[in-house]
């Protein structure tokens, strides 16, 4: 799944570069604001962060689509029931700490409302490299590898330096199957960005 989803990534840069107006490279990090929704999650939201870089692809003077490769960390934890719900836990696993770290590739189409400040919306792909294995005994099946998100936001521009805010939620449930109950990640994302190219 990760060699298909890098090559279709690859595909479509390649393929919009070739008639994009303006083709432009950066780096980007910032902070993660989420949480798991379902039964045996807590409903508070728990920082994070993501780091990696991003494509500018121009499409006239107002469109722009932007494909990003981000190394993403979402922390969440489990509620008071968690053993009650998961029969498979380990005993004492009431309120732990879960952390998942993700390969997430957002791909937005931007519009420029303002030269300075654009909206955007698009899928978000994520492949899941690791997360923590003392939450259940059998830890790395109880996520899903892939998860497929939506995301919407807008982007304040200064020439070659960005910010933005978005939100998130995924499409997939990201629990493996073997649990009774969808867990969905959500939330908040800032992000700084320049272009070095």
């Amino acid at each position: 799944m990760k060699s298909n989803l890098s090559f279709l990534v690859a595909l479509l840069v390649v393929s919009l570069s070739s008639s994009a107006q303006g083709l432009h490279f950066g780096v980007k990090g910032g902070a993660n604001l989420t949480k798991v929704d379902g039964k045996a999650m807590s409903e508070e939201f728990n920082y994070g962060y993501q780091l990696g870089g991003f494509a500018e692809i121009g499409l006239g003077k107002k469109w722009f689509i932007q494909p990003e490769v981000m190394w993403t960390e979402f922390r969440t934890r489990t509620a008071d029931d968690f053993e009650d719900i998961i029969n498979n836990a380990i005993e004492g696993s009431s309120r732990k700490e879960v952390k998942l770290n993700y390969l997430a590739i957002p791909i937005t189409l931007n519009y420029r409302l303002l030269d300075w400040f654009s909206v955007h919306a698009g899928p978000q792909f994520g492949v899941l490299l690791n997360q923590d294995k003392t939450l259940l005994q059998n830890g790395r099946d109880a996520f899903n590898s892939g998860v497929v998100s939506f995301v919407t936001g807008a982007q304040l521009n200064f020439g070659g330096f960005h910010i933005t805010g978005r939100y998130f939620t995924n499409i997939n449930d990201i629990n493996s199957g073997d649990i009774d109950n969808a867990w969905k990640n959500k939330g908040f994302q800032v992000g700084v960005g320049i272009r070095i190219l």
